[in-house]
């Protein structure tokens, strides 16, 4: 089931949706998938940042009851790892200079994701400038790359590339009040043959066909929904 998330290229142009178990009563979840279903979604997402670990296990039982589709643990800390999801997207704050979420955390979860037999994916995560402070900034500790600096942020994908990442994670963080531009997402794709996913401040149709004509392989949308989960209609025809 797993392997597309393997097989994106710089053809692939796909949707993943994006559920924080802080954000989302449980009761509301059924609808919410349903809505997904029927969109060309191709992953589900689960976390956040100040997700404790509480709540994830039955948010995640929750989602597969109603959905076929893979899903994938988004982890803000280690706390947040469970046997329950498909995969998860081992992720490496390599925009960072805080060690806990550059290797740290990884290092305390590694082995229960081992000993699960969860399946993980070496992912360079690169906080972005999006506008305003974010939780995810906020919470690591760490400064995003400024939005107008793409140069860097190609730089930090190249490094990524080179120390085995499999996949490069570009985020804006949640509530951004800007998404990550064409430039900065086109320099990255300049440098790197790895997949690039694109997330955060991605608010409409447009943010979306920007992020894949620049070199995105798969836009994650996630506080649109919890704003408007009519957005879902949006993307039935991507």
């Amino acid at each position: 089931m797993l392997e597309h998330l393997f097989e994106l290229n710089s053809k692939s142009k796909d949707i993943a949706v994006l559920i924080d178990p802080d954000k989302v009563l449980i009761e509301d979840l059924e609808s919410l998938i349903v809505s997904i279903n029927s969109t060309k979604a191709k992953f589900i997402f689960v976390g956040g940042s100040l997700v404790h670990g509480v709540g994830v296990d039955e948010c995640i039982n929750v989602i597969k009851s109603y959905t076929s589709l893979p899903v994938i643990l988004f982890p803000g800390s280690g706390l947040q790892v469970s046997a329950s999801a498909d995969a998860l997207l081992f992720l490496s704050l390599i925009s960072g200079r805080n060690s806990e979420f550059l290797i740290g955390h990884q290092v305390v979860s590694a082995p229960y994701i081992k000993r699960q037999g969860l399946e993980s994916i070496a992912t360079g995560y690169i906080l972005v400038d999006g506008g305003k402070e974010t939780t995810a900034s906020y919470v690591t500790n760490t400064n995003p790359i400024p939005a107008e600096k793409p140069q860097i942020g190609a730089a930090t994908a190249l490094a990524g590339e080179m120390l085995g990442m499999k996949l490069i994670y570009l985020d804006a963080g949640s509530g951004a009040i800007k998404p990550i531009s064409k430039e900065f997402i086109a320099a990255v794709r300049n440098e790197v043959a790895l997949p690039i996913i694109v997330g955060g401040g991605i608010k409409t149709i447009q943010n979306i066909e920007r992020a894949f004509s620049a070199g995105a392989n798969l836009v994650v949308i996630g506080t649109a929904i919890e704003n408007d989960a009519d957005f879902l209609n949006t993307i039935k025809h991507l």
